[in-house]
């Protein structure tokens, strides 16, 4: 197995966020210094967007139509039409920086919206956050959290949004707004993430370690012994494996039957501190980035897991798999977008 060039596009700065179309055609990436580029996933054709002025900071693509939203420092959520290349909408939420997006999945009912099934757009800013619709209207206000909203991951049945803080993590429920359950956690929470079975809340904390949640139940499963802070969490197609950061190797837990506590879990060597893991959407492939700019994927269920390294030139910043895992976007800390063909 090999990772080739596709194609290769140089930002302004920095990459802050990276993502794929629902339907694969194109490819986003947003600048840390505001503008946002959208490439067609072919041959890499850019078409520029201005983004925000005063700096970008998260994207997010509708998980059915070609509508992207992005979050910037100008406390703007703005919303693009990307078939015509054109701004069609914008809102704020609270005042502060728009630090997190989060489409809900589709075929959740919008209360009030004149068509349905639809999706809504969860946006953190500061200790504030909203639903918004995709005309830029705003569906529901929250009452600010205890403290600044640090990540949101909506389930993947669509039936709640978790947002966590310093101190937890809330359930809000997509229908009626309410808090369905809160999650004490005693320090600071850096990623959440959902397995695809719904069964499985996990976060990457500061502390540094990770914690599960068993939503359904009051059960709750805790690793610790990583070597740093834990930002990187990706969950595998089936649930059985969850891929962390938070060190020099990847871990890569056992989810499945009791879960992973008290389980070692198997580890994906690098040599430097991993900066980015993402399993693919429909396959069982799993990329990892280290910050010595080295790229690799793994086949978990092997014996011999690694199936094909490449070298960048720069640390990455951001893993994207396209939606038919054919193709890896890697955002990089120079402003490099690199795209990758998976080969056999």
């Amino acid at each position: 197995m090999q990772l080739t060039k596709h194609w290769v596009a140089q930002l302004d700065d920095y990459v802050i966020d990276l993502g794929w179309s629902a339907d694969g055609s194109r490819l986003a990436a947003a600048a840390s210094s505001g503008p946002v580029s959208l490439f067609a996933s072919a041959d890499g054709t850019r078409t520029d967007l201005p983004g925000h002025d005063d700096g970008a900071n998260c994207l997010a693509w509708h998980p059915s139509q070609p509508l992207l939203a992005t979050g910037g420092q100008d406390s703007k959520v703005k919303f693009w039409d990307t078939a015509a290349a054109q701004h069609t909408a914008t809102a704020e939420v609270g005042g502060a920086w728009i630090e997190h997006l989060a489409w809900s999945p589709v075929g959740r009912v919008i209360p009030n919206a004149p068509s349905a099934p639809s999706s809504v757009l969860a946006a953190a800013a500061g200790r504030n956050l909203s639903f918004l619709r995709a005309d830029g209207s705003t569906l529901h206000t929250f009452k600010p959290a205890p403290k600044t909203i640090s990540a949101l991951a909506w389930q993947p049945a669509g039936g709640c949004l978790a947002s966590s803080y310093f101190g937890g993590v809330c359930l809000c429920d997509a229908d009626d707004f309410i808090a369905q359950k809160e999650f004490a956690y005693a320090n600071g929470i850096h990623a959440l993430v959902w397995s695809p079975d719904n069964r499985w809340l996990v976060s990457g904390n500061q502390d540094p370690s990770v914690h599960l949640w068993l939503p359904a139940t009051t059960d709750e499963f805790h690793m610790s012994g990583y070597e740093s802070k834990v930002k990187e969490l990706s969950f595998d197609r089936d649930s059985h494996w969850l891929a962390t950061g938070g060190g020099q190797d990847a871990c890569l837990w056992d989810c499945t039957g009791a879960g992973p506590e008290g389980r070692e879990p198997v580890m994906l060597p690098h040599d430097a501190k991993v900066c980015a893991v993402a399993f693919q959407n429909q396959h069982a492939l799993l990329a990892t980035a280290s910050k010595d700019g080295v790229v690799q994927l793994w086949s978990p269920e092997r014996k011999k897991p690694l199936r094909a390294t490449v070298k960048m030139p720069v640390p990455a910043t951001k893993l994207a798999w396209s939606p038919d895992d054919r193709h890896l976007a890697v955002g990089s800390e120079k402003g490099v977008v690199y795209v990758l063909k998976v080969e056999a």
